[in-house]
Order: C-alpha cells, then sequence, then structure tokens
C-alpha cells in the first residue's frame, strides 16, 4: 500500500462509524487564558474516552477490518508500549482472530493488565539491550502471524487520520491542531488528513524533552535515535521515528513543541481538577504544550489538541499529580 491519501482516510472513517467511539470534545479555552494564553477556542479531543482507552483503537481497527482471511486465522503479532497492544487485541478478538503482544519489561501494569484481560499471549523484553521490532519479526516467521506495526503500517495511519475529520466535524474548521508525538502514526494520519481538507489546520506535533526525537530529526533532516528516552510518557519513549511516518512528518507538520515532565504532570492535574478528565502523560502532551507557551498562537486562533489516551492507574496517576503539587504548585 501506498502512503495513505485524504481519500483513503475518509474510507476509513466510514469503515470505522459504528466501529469507534466519536469521542467527546471539551472546550478548555478558560483554562487556556487562565495560564495566560490567549486564544479564540481551545478543544481538547477526548480520545482518552476511546475504546481501549487510546486513539490507538482507530488504527488497530482500520487494519484489521481490511485483513484477509488468511491473516485472520494465523492471527497478529506487534510490538507496543500498552496502548497499540490493547487496542489491536480488541479489534483482533471482534474479528475472531488472535494476537501476541512483545511489550517491554518495565510496561505500566494498569497496561498490561488491559492487555492480559483480553487473553494475548504477552513477550517481555529489555529494551535497553533487546530489538522488538526483530522479536516480533521471528513471531511473526515461525507462527506465520502478520505483523502489525503500532505505527509504520499506512492502514494503520490511515485509521488514525480519521481523528481529524471527526474533530472538525464537531467543532468546524481550526487554525491549529497540537498532536503528540512517538513514533509518528498519529500525526501523520492527522497531518494528511489536514492537508487534504479545505483550509485544513496547521499541525504542530509535541514531544517530551526527555524524548525528543522527532524534534532532533527534523533539525537533523534524517532520523535520530534516543539512546535513553528519560520522561513520563512512557507511551512516547520510541527508539527513533518510523520509518513511514518521518517523510510524512517532514512534509506536512509545522513544527515539534517539547514539553518538560514537570509540565505534562502539572496539565494532568489541571485536567482532572477542571475537567474531570484522567489522562495518562502521554495524554497530557498536547496540551501541556499549548498552557506551557510553546505553541506559538494568536488571540484570534482556534486550537485543537489531542487528548490521546487514559490509560495509567490510579496509584501512579496519583503520585506523579501530588510529587508535582508538593513542590509548591
Amino acid at each position: 500500500m501506498n502512503e495513505p491519501t485524504i481519500a483513503e482516510i475518509r474510507a476509513a472513517a466510514r469503515r470505522l462509524d459504528g466501529r469507534v467511539r466519536k469521542t467527546r470534545v471539551i472546550d478548555l479555552t478558560d483554562l487556556a487564558r487562565d495560564h495566560g494564553i490567549a486564544v479564540d477556542r481551545l478543544y481538547g479531543k477526548a480520545e482518552c474516552l476511546q475504546h481501549t482507552g487510546s486513539f490507538k483503537f482507530r488504527g488497530a481497527t482500520n487494519r484489521v477490518a481490511l485483513a484477509d482471511p488468511r491473516e485472520l486465522a494465523a492471527g497478529f503479532v506487534t510490538y507496543s508500549s500498552g496502548n497499540h497492544a490493547a487496542a489491536l487485541a480488541a479489534a483482533a478478538i471482534a474479528a475472531g482472530s488472535t494476537l501476541v503482544a512483545v511489550v517491554p519489561l518495565d510496561a505500566p501494569a494498569a497496561k498490561l493488565e488491559a492487555i492480559g484481560k483480553t487473553g494475548t499471549r504477552l513477550v517481555s523484553y529489555d529494551s535497553l539491550t533487546q530489538d522488538r521490532d526483530a522479536i516480533a519479526t521471528q513471531i511473526a516467521i515461525d507462527e506465520g502471524r502478520t505483523l502489525v506495526p503500532p505505527y509504520d503500517d499506512y492502514q494503520v495511519i490511515a485509521g488514525q487520520g480519521t481523528l481529524l475529520l471527526e474533530l472538525l466535524e464537531q467543532v468546524g474548521p481550526l487554525n491549529q491542531v497540537v498532536v503528540p508525538v512517538g513514533g509518528g502514526g498519529l500525526i501523520a494520519g492527522v497531518a494528511i488528513a489536514a492537508a487534504g481538507v479545505q483550509a485544513g489546520p496547521r499541525v504542530v506535533a509535541a514531544e517530551p524533552s526527555g524524548a525528543d526525537d522527532t524534534a532532533r530529526s527534523l533539525v537533523a533532516g534524517r532520523r535520530v535515535g534516543n539512546v535513553t528516552a528519560d520522561t513520563i510518557a512512557d507511551g512516547l519513549r520510541t527508539p527513533i521515528p518510523g520509518r513511514l511516518t518521518f517523510p510524512i512528518v517532514q512534509r506536512l507538520v509545522a513544527g515539534v513543541a517539547t514539553v518538560s515532565d514537570d509540565a505534562i504532570a502539572a496539565t494532568m492535574a489541571a485536567l482532572i481538577d477542571r475537567a474531570g478528565l484522567c489522562v495518562e502523560p502521554s495524554g497530557a502532551v498536547a496540551l501541556a504544550a499549548v498552557l506551557n507557551g510553546n505553541v506559538p498562537c494568536t488571540p484570534q486562533d482556534r486550537i485543537g489538541v489531542v487528548l490521546s489516551g487514559a490509560n495509567v492507574d490510579a496509584f501512579r496517576f496519583e503520585a506523579l499529580t501530588s510529587a508535582w503539587r508538593s513542590r509548591g504548585h
């Protein structure tokens, strides 16, 4: 398959109708103004309320929906820090298929529990010494399964792009949309969709400063990896931007804003206090970038941010936000 077009993203949206949730949009304009950010409107797309707790369900469901009978019979394999594996497991089971998930040893317990509940077979690896892609590829060879990477798959990218079409349908035109970036599947799909609609919004990436491989890669003009990814945003600790996604990001994304872990934790606290939304650290990154003034905007701007996931257990959520509050904030 070639890089998806806006027509293919629209087709994915029709395919996913009734299979994915049309997630709520939260008006965060007052929160922005309280942080000194003057905008006309700031909207949060609450993908934290999506099936399996993240936007990943869109791409996974689209990929499985396009699988042929042989692929469904043999099953799938993937590697993931958690959210993609949970989403792909749910999509595979709904289609009568199975999944093997290669997951890091330090994956959050909430994410492992969500995957384990589906009956998916988990294969753990050490992210510092082992290659997750190689492990998953070998399983695919040995068992005849189809490998579905979390972001380097054009059908997954097309599914993720449906998020922007849905957001624009809900709130009307936007000047900017800010999207968290790890491997790049979500932002690649959103950027293609934005480029394909009339007067589409400027697309800005947001990533933690401790895992800023996309920002450094754009400066270098080539993919540059993280030697270590030191951030609380575990969903964005990708080793390197995606092979398929990075050229799309280079071509269509306007820029990258990086944010500190402190800012991420503060935004998690603000969302639970002001909007009653529990988001995982990765899900708070895009909003954190806006609230910290890292995304240039004007008082006339209508901005959307993606609140990408909710898979954090109560203990970790409390630990992260309490640590931030205890520093006198």
